[in-house]
């Protein structure tokens, strides 16, 4: 009985220091959230993240390239991965979500390619590759190892497009490439006497369905070396990072590559690729639309001026006599910007990589977060482009003019860039919905009354907001044009 005593003894202290032990931890953990101030995290707001959503997955893909990643990427910086010339490296296919509807047979197709990561690089691709295509006339500068693939059909190597190739896949299946850079990064740069830094280049996936519609768009960040260069470079990276006292300033090495979802259109096709693009050769020039009707007196249109000013709306041909459109000038995003208008203008202003990140902002939403918080979450480059493009103020003229007619008190401001004295007939001209070949000469009322000429000269040394009023002569040998003095 003693013995029974004792024992029960002995169960109800060990359940009595549980019992303080559980009180001991939940109270050790109650002080958690405010530890970080006001603003403790709730799970529920945690789990509303876009992260932890599976909506939208039926067109959302993954691609694993199985090769490290440098262990001396910064905290917010996108990380580079090393390779090896002409090595294989798997890279992994998976579309996610649900894939029943390709359960007749149904393929996707694929289109890895190598570009380059350097934007200046990126508008001389073409003259790039095909120097390296005459240097290494049987080569290509991408090439996949059929043996070492898994469930990929339909392979096509474009002899004039050596920096990409095409293939079909299974969803249902896993599906993996393997893909072989037969280039390395310092084929591209100025040739010095040894110790030249390669360029990086950039692994990207454009996936489509078999009606060739735009389903998704990955790429990761790449360094290419001579066989077994990779490997040393890793090793001599995390040599100096173990040297590092500021470690946690840096991100792990990861095994694999993950390639991050970029939501910009895919790149030129092979058929693009084989010939310049139209655009660096063909730059748009503004131009006045010629086909402005004249009014039949041109006081009577000078009589009622309008501030709307004619903004030209023709297509401009090249040379070739295909039309295309004009580059408008970014808009500042309004506070009042729905989502879909938030997505639009992330896209239209290069952000496309934050789309997924800001899928639920709303402009007032965007236009809220401080230089700070858009440095945190998109890095401190793109962090601080994207705080300067939502703050974006209209840049001031070089110069502004204010004018009116002589019979009129209203004044209307004109605003000059080049400085020139078309610059300043074609404002004129809009100003008062006329054309430019209605006005002959333009001059300014000198001392007695003289007239004299503007010149370039003259409109460089103007004053800036200076007023003018302005009267209107007829031409001597044209009736249906007028002299403007500026008074």
């Amino acid at each position: 009985m003693a013995w029974a005593r004792s024992s029960e003894n002995s169960l109800g202290a060990a359940a009595d220091a549980a019992d303080n032990l559980t009180a001991d931890f939940d109270a050790s953990l109650s002080g958690l959230g405010h530890e970080l101030g006001s603003a403790a995290y709730n799970m529920s707001e945690v789990l509303a993240l876009p992260i932890f959503k599976q909506e939208g997955l039926e067109n959302s893909f993954q691609y694993i390239l199985c090769a490290a990643t440098s262990p001396a990427s910064k905290i917010n910086e996108e990380t580079v991965t090393y390779l090896n010339q002409r090595q294989s490296y798997e890279l992994r296919l998976k579309r996610l979500g649900d894939n029943s509807s390709f359960q007749g047979g149904e393929l996707l197709k694929s289109v890895v390619r190598v570009v380059f990561h350097d934007r200046r690089l990126q508008y001389t691709e073409y003259e790039q590759l095909a120097q390296w295509r005459s240097i290494r006339p049987n080569e290509r500068l991408l090439d996949i190892d059929i043996p070492l693939s898994v469930n990929i059909y339909d392979i096509r190597k474009d002899p004039t497009a050596v920096n990409k190739v095409e293939f079909q896949w299974d969803p249902n299946k896993d599906t993996s490439v393997a893909v072989q850079v037969h280039c390395i990064s310092t084929e591209f740069t100025a040739h010095r006497h040894g110790g030249e830094k390669g360029i990086p280049f950039r692994i990207q996936v454009d996936s489509y369905s078999i009606d060739d519609e735009h389903l998704n768009s990955a790429s990761c960040q790449i360094k290419v070396f001579k066989p077994k260069g990779a490997d040393r470079k890793i090793k001599t990276d995390r040599e100096k990072m173990e040297k590092k006292p500021d470690k946690d300033k840096y991100q792990p090495s990861y095994e694999y590559t993950i390639l991050t979802e970029v939501c910009i259109m895919p790149l030129h096709d092979a058929q693009q690729l084989s010939t310049p693009d139209a655009s660096f050769n063909s730059p748009a020039s503004s131009s006045y639309n010629s086909s402005f009707q004249t009014p039949p007196d041109i006081n009577r249109s000078l009589q009622s001026p309008t501030n709307s000013v004619p903004t030209p709306t023709e297509d401009v041909v090249d040379k070739a006599g295909s039309p295309e459109p004009l580059a408008l000038p970014s808009e500042p995003l309004s506070p009042g910007a729905s989502i879909q208008d938030t997505q639009n203008w992330l896209v239209h202003n290069r952000f496309g990589n934050y789309v997924r990140t800001f899928n639920n902002f709303a402009g007032a939403d965007l236009l809220r977060l401080t230089r700070e918080d858009l440095v945190q979450i998109c890095g401190p480059a793109d962090g601080i482009r994207l705080f300067n493009a939502l703050q974006a103020r209209a840049i001031r003229p070089r110069l502004t003019i204010y004018v009116c007619l002589e019979s009129q008190h209203v004044y209307h401001a004109i605003f000059l860039e080049n400085l020139c004295v078309e610059e300043l007939k074609l404002k004129i001209a809009q100003l008062f919905n006329a054309s430019p070949s209605q006005l002959a000469d333009l001059y300014r009322q000198g001392p007695t009354g003289i007239h004299v000429i503007i010149t370039d000269q003259m409109v460089q040394n103007l004053n800036d907001e200076t007023c003018f009023a302005l009267s209107m002569v007829k031409a001597e040998n044209d009736e249906n044009r007028y002299h403007v003095v500026f008074k």
